[in-house]
This record gives structure tokens, sequence and C-alpha cells, in this order.
């Protein structure tokens, strides 16, 4: 690769890097060819891109973040052979490794950055599905805002048709 090539990997990575808060870090070494591209349907197919780079080249991208991403704590986890898988729903790939990793050792888990945090050790990928997206999360906090105002509503009602029975008992016995 050439200095050029290299320069260009970097700024691209930096591009990238900037624009997503969610990304893992893997090891996918020994799969073969065939259960490579497998993985990479898979990922495809869930939205998810995954780049197989070179540790250093990656670490020259995080170096150049501002401090605030928290990208320091991630430079243990560059060394082998390193693929990052980079998504939009922080959960995504860590269910995407469970469900590969059904029938296959690897892709192993190295860390994952989700919104500044930072996960190390294939051990957290229980932790990692189980997160909630963002839309989840709105969707609860949107049934938990409707849930009071619901009761009120059907209080109204009920009370309603009880006023409604009481008048008309009330008019047949003056009638």
């Amino acid at each position: 690769m050439t200095k050029a090539e290299k320069t260009a990997t970097i700024e691209a990575l930096k591009e990238k890097l900037s624009n997503i808060q969610y990304f893992y870090i893997t090891d996918s070494s020994t799969l073969t060819v065939a259960q490579v591209n497998k993985f990479r349907r898979m990922c495809f197919d869930r939205g998810i891109e995954m780049r197989v780079v070179k540790n250093t080249l990656v670490k020259k991208a995080m170096e150049s973040a501002p401090e605030e991403k928290n990208y320091a704590e991630l430079f243990e986890a560059l060394n082998g052979p390193t693929a990052i898988l980079f998504a939009d729903t922080a959960n995504a790939p860590a269910k995407l490794l469970k469900v590969f990793r059904q029938d296959n050792e690897k892709p192993t888990l190295k860390a994952a950055y989700i919104d500044t945090d930072v996960f190390l050790g294939d051990n957290q990928i229980e932790v990692l599905a189980s997160l909630k997206s963002k839309e989840d999360l709105i969707g609860e906090i949107i049934g938990l805002l409707q849930s009071p105002a619901k009761n009120v509503v059907g209080a109204l009602q009920s009370g309603g048709q009880k006023l409604m029975g009481i008048l008309k008992t009330l008019e047949e016995r003056g009638a």
C-alpha cells in the first residue's frame, strides 16, 4: 500500500468515524472464504457495513478525532486481524454476531463503541444484544405517556355513562 493510499484510507476512516455513533471491532481471521462471504451477506441484509482494516490506519484515524469521542480506550483492541462493523443501530451487530456464531466460533468481539461508551471483550455480546434501539425506547416512552391519558379518558367515559343512567332513572321516577 502506497503512502497516498494509506492517507486516503485514513481520511475515509476519519469521515466514517465522524458520522457514525456505533461500531464494533471484531476478529474474523479463522473464517473460511465461504464463511466470510456468508457473514458479509448477512451484514449487508441488516444494513451493517463491514470493513477489514489495518490497525495502524484505524488508530491514526481515531487519534485525530476529538478527545471527547473516547477512542483511546479502543486502542488495546486494535491488534491482530481486525474487521470493523459500522451500524446505524447500537445492537444490530451484536444480534448478528449471536446469530452467526450459532454455527461458527468467529467472529469474536474485540470491542464495541456505542455513543462514546466502550465495551471491551467477547463477553459483552449478550449485554450489547439486549440494548434497546432508539426507536424501541421512544415507543416505550410514548406508551408510558399515553397510559395515564387513556385511564383518565376511560374514567371520564365510564363516569359519563353512569351519569346518563342516573339521569334516566330520575327522569323515569319523575314522570
